[in-house]
């Protein structure tokens, strides 16, 4: 296998071959194309740890800004951790976007939701609109909304909805694991080259999202598996699931991990057998943000497990991930302190989409307004503070 050594990269790339399936041009800042590729080549992955020189540096512009130290609290540390990231203390977000995976989940013939597949493919054709919730988000807050199909159960094509779909939904986890290992890495591939097409772009910053009835229960198999706890500890109502169906929820993904012996399974393993495509998808877009140098800004609870996944799966990269909100789902709490973020935003939102992650955007801009247009204390002739 050709290693490829790729300025702006933090590691060397594995030179993978063109599975073929995206259409249009391909010519992204002639990196290499992840398409196809096997899970011994993505286990190769060496992730180049973020500029903590960078991050000292950040930090002490912050404290020659004419305020209290530490007046911005957590958002210091955040754009010390993004500038770490970018390897730069000139700290421009200004060109964001949220990448929204949207897959659909064959778990659902369990009775696990409460709605049935056809939603996944009706909120699909909002977002192509820039209708659905995080649409209507994103224009607020000056970013694009990137809808990506790589798994909806439906054969139409939707327009303006990219098309990566790797098969129509996963299988049924309760009968036979969801993925088979193919389809799992190009799942992954596809969220990791999605990344590098941005970065080509001049996106700064991007955000975790998706789309999937289902996906509540399969973001809480993986999250008991990886976490090897029991399903009820992290299993939560997702769309407003009655006591019954719940307790239907909390039983098919217990009789899963004992099925399949998942609490004594590597992490990919339990992506395949339990997961669906929207969080494998998401799980690349986590390594693609160390790979790129991009900041990756999570979103909730299968945000949150796609990225412990991507952290089990290729340690380093959750130096790269920025916390938004904690989640109304109970495996949020284990989620972030497995991950060690401290999310900022305690509003109790279960919406998806992204939404979380978006509404962190303007925070973000807000703290950047004074990182980069505040006076210094030399300017303003005050003696600055010191620390102790």
């Amino acid at each position: 296998m050709k290693i490829l050594k790729v300025p702006g990269c933090a590691y060397k790339i594995p030179e993978f071959r063109n599975f073929g399936y995206t259409k249009g041009k391909r010519d992204i800042m002639n990196k290499p194309v992840f398409n196809e590729y096997t899970l011994e080549e993505l286990k190769k992955i060496e992730i180049e740890a973020p500029d903590k020189e960078m991050e000292k540096k950040v930090q002490a512009n912050w404290d020659a800004i004419a305020k209290p130290l530490d007046g911005m609290g957590r958002f210091e540390k955040l754009t010390a951790q993004i500038g770490a990231i970018m390897r730069t203390d000139r700290i421009d977000i200004s060109k964001k976007a949220v990448l929204i995976m949207i897959a659909d989940n064959g778990v659902v013939e369990e009775g696990v939701t409460q709605t049935g597949q056809e939603v996944t493919f009706a909120v699909a054709c909002s977002m192509s609109k820039k209708l659905s919730s995080v649409c209507k988000m994103a224009i607020l807050a000056g970013a694009e909304t990137i809808p990506v199909d790589v798994g909806i159960n439906d054969e139409r094509k939707i327009d303006d909805v990219i098309d990566r779909k790797i098969r129509r939904g996963t299988r049924n986890f309760a009968k036979e694991p969801a993925m088979t290992e193919e389809e799992a890495i190009r799942a992954i591939a596809t969220g990791i080259e999605l990344v590098g097409e941005c970065a080509a772009k001049g996106y700064k910053l991007i955000a975790t999202g998706e789309m999937g009835i289902g996906n509540t229960t399969t973001s809480s198999a993986v999250t008991a598996s990886l976490l090897r706890c029991d399903s009820k500890a992290v299993t939560g109502r997702g769309a407003g699931l009655s006591d019954s169906g719940l307790l239907t929820k909390q039983r098919v993904i217990a009789e899963a991990i004992e099925k399949y012996g998942l609490h004594d399974a590597d992490a990919f393993t339990i992506l395949r057998t339990v997961g669906g495509l929207d969080i494998a998808g998401l799980v690349g877009v986590c390594i693609g943000g160390a790979i790129y140098h991009v900041p990756i800004v999570l979103d909730g609870v299968i945000s949150m497990a796609s990225a412990l996944m991507a952290e089990r799966l290729i340690p380093g990269t959750a130096a790269y991930m920025i916390p938004s909100h904690m989640g109304k789902e109970p495996a949020v709490v284990m989620l972030t302190e497995a991950l060690g973020v401290k999310p900022v935003i305690l509003g109790e939102l279960a919406l998806g989409e992204g939404t979380g992650a978006v509404m962190m955007f303007p925070l973000l801009d807000m703290a950047m307004s004074i990182y980069s247009g505040s006076p210094s204390f030399s300017q303003i002739s005050v003696e600055q503070y010191k620390r102790f």
